[in-house]
């Protein structure tokens, strides 16, 4: 009885790490060639899509994964390799608004206004990525984030008919961001939770033409 026990606990603990590995396998191989750490080798976009994070961290801290967003965005863009620039983040109450925080930083940094176009409602990388098509009507994008996030970016792109490539913002070491790059693995099995559930964005609303 003790057996059957041991061996019903050995698989029921397996399928939760087998999924774990498989999913990531699964992204990490679809994101091969798609991503780009150089300015110079990165193909051009009409839209370059950075996706939101928080400026600051618990306690106060500056975020370094927000600050290295913003300057891949700002070398892109000053490299001619994006003429626009979606800013897609969490827009959850009136004390926090990524978008708005990030287009103010990447004004200051030199990059015009009107080049800028806010999603209030990127919830989440599913919901950035599903807007972007349904709401911005974009075909192809320059995703720009971390590697990791670039890789899960672009494979739910594809599975919403988006073609997209990332540029890779630099990431921090894995001592710093282990609690990010732990949680990744997790946000990758949802990944196909979501497409098996059909999930979709929390909001869609009236379509947006940046031009």
């Amino acid at each position: 009885m003790k057996s059957k026990i041991l061996k019903f606990t050995i698989v029921a603990l397996s399928f939760p790490l087998l999924a774990l590995i498989l999913c990531n396998y699964i992204i990490n191989s679809f994101g091969e060639g798609k991503t780009y750490s150089s300015v110079q080798e990165v193909p051009k976009n009409k839209v370059g899509l950075i996706l939101g994070t928080a400026k600051k961290i618990k306690g106060g801290a500056s975020n370094p994964y927000y600050a290295n967003r913003i300057t891949a965005t700002v070398a892109l863009y000053k490299a001619g390799k994006i003429d626009y620039i979606l800013v897609s983040g969490d827009n959850g109450s009136i004390y926090y608004n990524e978008p708005t925080t990030i287009k103010n930083d990447l004004v200051d940094q030199g990059i015009p206004s009107e080049k800028i176009f806010l999603d209030y409602a990127g919830f989440r990388t599913l919901d950035s990525m599903v807007r972007a098509k349904e709401v911005f009507g974009l075909n192809e994008l320059t995703v720009i984030s971390q590697k990791f996030h670039n890789e899960r970016a672009i494979y739910l792109a594809y599975k919403n008919d988006l073609k997209a490539i990332g540029f890779n913002a630099e990431d921090i070491s894995l001592e710093s961001g282990l609690k990010v790059q732990f949680r990744e693995y997790f946000a990758r099995v949802k990944v196909f939770i979501d497409l098996i559930l059909k999930t979709r964005p929390k909001f869609i609303g009236d379509k947006i033409k940046i031009e």
